[in-house]
């Protein structure tokens, strides 16, 4: 669709463009799409918003950024030549070689315009460039907000309101012929301004002071205070227009004379490169997917210890959400890491719907069934799960620990963790990773540098050396997550980490598969009641041991510890000493030491000798002496007992209270039921309901796919047909202005749709639709009877049934009109 004219406005613009550039702008900027626009008129309205054009400007890469605040700054409309001149500069400046510079900027410049139209941020032919209102009142310059090239105001603005009789003055000041006109005389200072032959002349009669002050102004910010009785150097500016009064006490220095002094440069260093991401190391690739294969290992293995640990009931959820200081430390150190560490792995396990509340009345962390089914997935299916989670997960760890918006702390597995930009920034950090050579860690300082110049706006500095802003955390805790999590090994993308992003994770796993240990089924029991695992172990047996023994260290070979707490507790869950002793020896590539097979008899002999059950609580046991020596221990003092029986004690304590207690004491008592049976404790039986992992918050409407795009560019041209379609005057009846809605009576309508299905032409219709919302059409009707009309909505493309008492009226188009 191509215009004879040029464009008068974004909406003309807009309609000149083809479905495919369309559909560009709608993919670029969807926020457009909620709902979809009637018209063009109206998609042109939105995209004008102040909303829109923030979210727009924020995903500009610098010199995009950079080409719209030069339009900023540039008369409106500017010619494509004056724009290329305030980013290239005049050549005239201060001798130093820009010659480099040049020829890059004009070599992107073209590419950031075009991003800028396809945006709809700037529309116009070349010759006449104009940036959209709203973005000009964003990144123009005010007192309250500088632009961001650092630029003032123009004579004329700066000027404006200035009396006569003081612009008369500073003619004459600056050496220019009075003339008793204010336009004249703005017209006249300007000039001198950009005119470097009477500029340079009036400035080498300038006090060497007042040329230190033009020098703090010159780059910005533009504005300075002034006291009542200047300086001779301020007062010299000041009277010659090169410093303009805002107010009493605060001037400025004109736009003009600005460009002047900067050599027509709108910013002091443009950048229409992209910083380059510079190498900090370059290793064998092979040692770099080993060690990123050993630690996706040890990420799994952490998850699954965690879990673990919690199988029969985490610890409890604060009032306000989350885990508390305390139990965080308990788990850190539970896991030998630290806080920050603990935290990490608490919301990835989180995230992947692995761990949530058990929603009980004293509510607690616990693992979910989701959690069983990930532990049957082969190591490397279960390393990809939590690879993809982190991948797209928009709770950001690294906030805990900080405050959120009222000051509140932010603690783990609570609330207001959801950074919408954590996905696109991971995404963002391990794209560039994988355009560096296989085995190359970047310096993470050029790779922020990187990052800031894609989208400079999204953080809460633009400097090239703050790393505050959220983006650049966000950046810097990707690089430690994915080391930890064995994305990177050695600081460089795996290579089964550039196959999760481009190939998905099928080819992921196989790549990672080989590189995993085998699982052993055997261990080396020592004499000093341990046993070392040179290896991962197998589940079954895995799951044994941990519940048997202690975890006492872990690294490339763990090692587990027997003590009496940890027999007893594989006593109560249903193990025999026969049952232990043939499970060592089984599973023991060392014959059994005796201490252990000692420790186990002991501990087993004594196990169950105490029985409790529940009164409140009681204890029984056929031996009267050891229930006297309990009673009269201390420590049972704050079990309050008392004798029932000479074989049983009752307590005002609950019986898991009771338990705890006398164990302690250093006795192996065992629950019993109310049938007197002992009761089992298995590990692993405290679950969550089904649960659903926690959704990522988008940031923003999400991109639309190709078939959204075309159904919603049809719908925008239909409606926009309807709106600007010609029709004829109807009998009796003035012409109906484009946008108002037809008005005939309902024979006069009928008539109408009538002869137009007859004939197969097509109709313009005012509709009222059952809420009430008016609209207006251009259908093609095909059948009227029983009170409907059957008709082709070209502005819905589709067949749709009308009622004749909602259409308002109907006209016919003109001759010359199209649907």
């Amino acid at each position: 669709m191509g215009m004879t004219t040029p464009p008068r406005t974004l909406a003309e613009a807009l309609r000149a463009r083809d479905d495919e550039s369309l559909a560009g702008l709608l993919r670029a900027r969807p926020d457009l799409l909620s709902p979809v626009p009637n018209d063009i008129t109206q998609l042109a309205t939105r995209a004008g918003t102040r909303a829109s054009v923030v979210r727009a400007l924020e995903h500009l890469d610098r010199f995009a950024l950079q080409t719209a605040e030069a339009l900023a700054v540039a008369p409106d409309p500017a010619p494509y030549e004056t724009l290329l001149a305030l980013l290239t500069g005049d050549g005239q400046d201060d001798g130093t070689a820009r010659d480099d510079a040049g020829t890059a900027i004009r070599s992107a410049a073209p590419g950031a315009l075009a991003t800028l139209r396809e945006q709809a941020l700037v529309w116009g032919e070349d010759d006449r460039l104009r940036l959209v209102r709203t973005a000009r009142e964003l990144l123009a310059p005010s007192p309250q907000h500088p632009s961001p090239t650092g630029l003032g105001p123009t004579v004329a603005e700066a000027t404006a309101g200035m009396s006569p009789g003081r612009l008369q003055e500073i003619l004459t000041a600056a050496g220019l012929p009075a003339t008793h006109d204010p336009v004249s005389a703005v017209a006249s200072l300007s000039a001198l301004f950009t005119d470097r032959t009477r500029m340079g002349e009036l400035l080498d009669t300038a006090p060497v002071e007042a040329l230190s002050v033009l020098d703090r102004l010159v780059w910005g910010p533009p504005y300075g205070e002034v006291t009542p009785n200047p300086t001779p150097p301020v007062k010299w500016l000041r009277d010659r227009g090169l410093l303009l009064p805002v107010s009493t006490r605060t001037v400025v220095l004109p736009r003009e004379a600005a460009l002047h002094l900067r050599a027509g440069r709108a910013h002091r260093v443009p950048e229409p490169l992209p910083p380059a991401v510079v190498a900090a190391a370059t290793r064998d690739p092979q040692a770099v997917d080993s060690a990123a294969a050993g630690q996706a290992f040890l990420a799994v293995s952490t998850v699954e210890e965690l879990l673990t640990s919690w199988n029969g009931g985490g610890p409890p959820i604060l009032r306000a959400g989350g885990l508390s200081v305390r139990e965080l430390k308990r788990t850190a150190a539970a896991l030998d890491v630290s806080e920050p560490i603990a935290t990490f792995w608490l919301e990835l396990a989180y995230a992947a719907g692995l761990l949530a509340s058990d929603g009980e009345a004293d509510e607690r962390y616990a693992p979910t069934p989701a959690y069983d089914d990930w532990t049957e997935l082969p190591v490397q299916d279960r390393w990809v799960h939590l690879a993809t989670t982190w991948l797209a997960a928009t709770r950001t760890a690294g906030l805990v620990g900080g405050q959120d918006a009222k000051g509140r702390a932010l603690s783990a597995l609570g609330p207001d963790l959801d950074r919408s930009a954590a996905p696109e920034v991971r995404h963002r950090v391990l794209a560039l990773l994988a355009s560096l050579d296989p085995g190359t860690a970047p310096d993470p300082e050029t790779l922020l540098a990187r990052l800031r110049w894609e989208r400079p706006l999204r953080g809460a500095s633009t400097s090239a050396g703050n790393t505050t802003d959220l983006r650049s955390r966000i950046a810097l805790w990707t690089l430690n997550e994915s080391e930890l999590l064995g994305i990177t090994g050695r600081g460089a993308l795996s290579s089964q980490s550039r196959a999760l992003l481009d190939a998905g994770p099928a080819k992921a796993a196989a790549l990672l598969a080989p590189l995993i240990p085998e699982p052993l089924d055997h261990v080396l029991l020592q004499a000093d009641l341990t046993a070392v695992a040179p290896g991962p172990l197998e589940r079954p047996l895995a799951d044994t041991l941990s519940v048997l023994a202690d975890i006492e260290s872990k690294g490339g070979a763990t090692v587990y510890r027997f003590t009496p707490g940890s027999v007893r507790r594989a006593l109560d869950a249903g193990q025999s000493a026969a049952d232990l002793h043939a499970f060592l020896a089984a599973h023991s590539r060392t014959p059994v030491p005796q201490p252990l097979s000692y420790l186990i008899d002991d501990v087993a002999r004594r196990h169950g000798h105490l029985r409790i059950g529940a009164a409140s609580a009681y204890v029984r046991c056929d031996d009267e002496a050891v229930l006297n020596e309990i009673l009269a221990d201390r420590r049972s003092a704050t079990l309050r007992l008392r004798r029932l029986a000479p074989t049983a004690l009752a307590a005002q304590i609950d019986p898991a209270s009771l338990l705890e207690g006398l164990r302690e004491m250093g006795y192996a008592p065992a629950a019993e039921s109310a049938e007197g049976d002992v009761l089992i404790t298995r590990a692993g039986t405290r679950r969550t309901p089904l649960r659903t992992p926690p959704a990522p918050v988008p940031e923003g409407p999400p991109v639309p796919d190709g078939t959204l795009l075309g159904a919603a560019v049809r719908a925008i041209r239909a409606g926009d047909t309807a709106a600007t379609v010609v029709h004829r005057e109807t009998d009796g009846t003035a012409a109906a202005t484009a946008g108002s809605l037809p008005r005939t009576t309902s024979a006069e309508t009928l008539a109408t749709v009538q002869a137009a299905a007859m004939t197969g032409s097509a109709v313009w219709i005012g509709y009222v639709n059952a809420d009430g919302a008016a609209s207006q059409r251009v259908i093609a009707p095909v059948r009227v009877e029983g009170g409907f009309v059957t008709a082709y909505d070209h502005t819905a493309d589709e067949v749709r049934t009308y009622p004749l008492h909602r259409i308002t009226g109907v006209a016919e188009l003109a001759d010359d009109a199209t649907t």
